[in-house]
């Protein structure tokens, strides 16, 4: 089992942050953050995640119009803003993702209601896995909704199958600017064992 300092850091103590302190995001933790979420299981391992890293000012005033009023300052001010998607034409990639089975595309591309299931849940799960990530490497996580997903597609997603599913603020957090934690369900509350 992990040390409770990790369980801490990934979990226990760890917070939604919405302030940031001025320090930077660099590339090296932006690929440790993929090169991690990578490794966690999806269906077939089919890995419909796609994530925009919105870093520069420029990137930034693109995406602000999509932010909803709540979202804005916090976003602006985050070193950097991950789009996690999903890809709809994910089975394309199984070839190489799934080798085993030369059949695993069929599967999804003659089913494209089915897919557009596993690209949303499977790319869902990889979100939860890039948040655990991030916070692995020593980064604070924002996850939000709170925006305008049909925006967001036109301006990052144009001319793909990839679709917004959330944001999620990186840095490091300003933890003076944390809310109370809220309430959580207790086992009983939320739980069955059959």
């Amino acid at each position: 089992m992990l040390d409770a300092v990790a369980l801490d850091t990934l979990f226990r103590t760890a917070r939604t942050h919405n302030g940031w302190l001025d320090q930077p995001v660099s590339d090296e933790q932006l690929h440790q953050i993929y090169d991690l979420l990578k490794m966690g299981p999806t269906s077939a391992n089919c890995s419909p995640a796609r994530v925009v890293f919105v870093r520069s000012k420029q990137a930034k005033e693109r995406l602000r119009p999509a932010l909803s009023a709540g979202n804005l300052e916090k976003t602006m001010a985050a070193p950097v803003t991950a789009i996690i998607g999903y890809d709809l034409k994910f089975y394309d990639r199984l070839p190489q993702l799934f080798p085993h089975n030369p059949e695993a595309r069929g599967w999804f591309a003659n089913d494209l209601k089915g897919a557009e299931v596993a690209a949303f849940r499977n790319g869902t799960l990889q979100g939860a896995y890039f948040i655990l990530a991030a916070r692995a490497v020593g980064l604070d996580c924002g996850p939000m909704s709170g925006f305008d997903n049909a925006r967001v597609d036109a301006e990052f997603f144009q001319d793909s199958a990839v679709k917004s599913n959330f944001l999620c603020n990186l840095g490091h957090g300003d933890s003076s600017r944390l809310f109370a934690r809220s309430p959580r369900l207790d086992f009983a509350e939320a739980c069955n064992i059959l």
